[in-house]
């Protein structure tokens, strides 16, 4: 039997497993990337974009704490678009539609091309422990890699199961071999375990659909990227996406035919994402709309592939019924279906089971990340993986591991959810799912997690020296403009007429004129010059961080005070139900989820503020006790 030894082995090659195998590697341990079919690395199997609100936050900190997914979306833009741009500076962020193909080959081209990893196409089937710790990795070949520490980034493909009608069988997204062996292996160790499902809409042939019938839209006309230290790029107007909805006919198909959807007749039992509904989800949830948008969304420029992603439109409807419901659609009456649409059932591991870290509590050096934790989309699966990566790599080589809090990141919100709260549907990332927003925009990430990533080694001296240049002009320009006055004077005011703002009246400092209605920063720029121009993403931090000043110092305070709760680390063996004075619901869940401090166990559902508060006291006797047979926080 073939034996090698890594230091860490990461099982899936997917956003997540890709970001956990250069992490881990880049910090210098010898990594191995098992992967069932590595043609398939990095697969966009459902829908063609990176970003969106919330989503393309996470993609920026990726990028921050040294990740790829970033790059990967940059090499691979179609078009690429500012969303929420009306809703505030905290919640916007960018969006881009990417060439699948493209996409997956950077990520496959890195992976290969990256010193201690290997990458090798192989089945994961057992997960070996020693001690109630990891100690290796069985193959479907034979093989076993002992190891200390395993990332489990399986996706959808543990014991995946496809429906389309009546017409069901064992696979993995877009007819990929699925994984069912080591998911029960993982269940004789007794992990908790569910099912969870996905969608995903037909693809059309798009030169068979009249785009003449629908509503084109194009890339910004101005220079955009995702990568922190990428080159920004104008993507011209080759390219669109076409915007289109639809009809009271699809709504009289799907009415005489919800009957034989796989979701009516009981073959699909487990619980699909909630704010991605299939077309027959919408029909059932609300009856009395009859039109509902669409979007086909190309999956190359001119000259690529005819495949077309039709957004908002996914189903696991039988295929007669499909081809009746796309020819319902406005432009699409002699369209062809090249792949048709289905939904998957997978196992996933219920996240409550694993610690901050992504490391699991029970067994030590396993981590987990991704779809298999019960998040949807792959922005969420790559900042996972890219935690989980950082954080094994830690453990293989003994050193203290990461937590991000919620006020870090919107990783940190992401993970603290699925810890504190677990999940049994698809988790998706919102902008309303983070308390401390303001604090965490899309042009802050790399002050927040960057200083992460050069300390563990996934920034180089490089780049470091780029952004911390970047930092100190940005600075220097707030600071400048909080000790610049403009007197008034006829021009002065001239400008701020024509731009609607108010005259001035007497001398102002350039900060606080900031804060004026219609003011911006290119205004203030025009009327006071800069020592040395700033770039865009340097102008608008600037102009938040000084138009938002009271906002934000309100913010930093408050996440302050829950941050000192999330200091305060509970026992790692403590005996919730020897706390007599707290109600039976809350020992329950603090013994369930067993938080690492009292600010996780406050944001447990069910867990009240009196009891952390009784929780704190009978912390507080336990160390003056000196208890023995439990650990202690810092």
């Amino acid at each position: 039997m073939f034996r090698e030894y890594y230091e860490v082995v990461v099982i899936g090659g997917g956003h997540a497993g890709c970001e956990a195998a250069l992490a881990a590697s880049r910090m210098g341990r010898r990594t191995l990337l098992l992967n069932l079919n590595v043609d398939n690395t990095a697969l966009l199997p459902c829908n063609p974009s990176i970003g969106g609100p919330a989503k393309g936050h996470l993609v920026r900190e990726v990028s921050a704490l040294g990740g790829e997914q970033a790059r990967a979306a940059d090499s691979s833009t179609l078009m690429i678009r500012w969303l929420n741009t009306s809703k505030g500076v905290a919640v916007r962020a960018l969006r881009a539609q990417c060439n699948p193909g493209v996409y997956a080959a950077h990520y496959l081209r890195v992976l290969q091309r990256q010193k201690n990893l290997d990458v090798h196409q192989d089945e994961a089937v057992e997960l070996l422990l020693g001690d109630s710790r990891v100690s290796g990795v069985r193959t479907r070949h034979g093989s076993t890699y002992e190891t200390r520490a395993v990332v489990l980034c399986s996706g959808v493909y543990g014991g995946g199961a496809v429906h389309v009608g009546n017409v069901s069988f064992p696979s993995g997204p877009m007819g990929q071999t699925p994984a069912n062996a080591l998911f029960k292996s993982l269940s004789s160790l007794g992990l908790r375990m569910g099912r969870m499902r996905t969608d995903t809409p037909p693809r059309l042939n798009l030169d068979t659909i009249d785009l003449s019938e629908t509503r084109k839209q194009c890339s910004e006309n101005v220079p955009l990227a995702f990568d922190i230290w990428g080159e920004k790029l104008v993507y011209g107007m080759d390219y669109a996406c076409y915007f289109s909805h639809t009809t009271p006919e699809t709504h009289a198909i799907l009415a005489a035919n919800i009957h034989r959807s796989p979701l009516v007749t009981g073959v699909i039992g487990s619980l699909g994402p909630r704010y991605c509904p299939s077309i027959e989800d919408k029909f059932l949830r609300f009856p009395d709309r009859d039109v509902h948008p669409i979007v086909f969304e190309p999956l190359a420029r001119s000259g690529g592939t005819k495949e077309v992603y039709v957004q908002n439109f996914s189903t696991s409807l039988p295929y007669d019924v499909q081809v009746a419901l796309v020819h319902s659609l406005p432009g699409c009456k002699n369209a062809k279906i090249i792949k048709p649409g289905y939904g998957i059932e997978y196992e996933y591991l219920a996240p409550d089971q694993l610690s901050p870290m992504l490391e699991n509590k029970i067994i030590k050096g396993f981590f987990c990340a991704g779809q298999v934790n019960g998040t949807s989309g792959y922005e969420e699966a790559a900042a996972q993986g890219l935690l989980a990566g950082i954080n094994a790599a830690l453990s293989a080589a003994g050193g203290e591991q990461i937590v991000l809090s919620r006020s870090d990141g919107y990783l940190g919100v992401l993970v603290d959810d699925l810890v504190t709260k677990s999940t049994d549907e698809p988790y998706r990332m919102f902008t309303s799912r983070c308390e401390h927003r303001l604090l965490m925009r899309y042009d802050n990430a790399c002050r927040r997690l960057s200083p992460i990533g050069r300390r563990v080694g996934l920034i180089d001296d490089a780049r470091w020296e780029k952004l911390t240049r970047k930092w100190e002009l940005a600075d220097s320009e707030i600071e400048r403009l909080k000790n610049s006055r403009l007197p008034p004077s006829d021009d002065v005011n001239h400008v701020l007429n024509v731009a609607g703002a108010e005259p001035l009246g007497e001398s102002i400092t350039l900060a606080a004129m900031l804060r004026r209605r219609n003011v911006t920063y290119e205004l203030i720029e025009s009327l006071s010059p800069p020592f040395k121009k700033l770039d865009g993403d340097e102008a608008f931090h600037v102009e938040t961080e000084l138009r938002y000043a009271g906002y934000i110092e309100k913010e930093r305070r408050t996440a302050s005070r829950l941050g000192n709760m999330d200091n305060v680390l509970i026992p790692e063996r403590f005996d919730y139900d020897a706390v007599k004075v707290m109600r039976a619901e809350s020992r329950q869940k603090l013994t369930r989820f067993r938080p690492r401090s009292l600010g996780q166990a406050l944001r447990i559902s069910g867990v009240t503020p009196a009891d952390v508060q009784l929780l704190w006291v009978a912390i507080k006797l336990s160390r003056l006790r000196g208890d023995e047979g439990v650990t202690y926080g810092k």
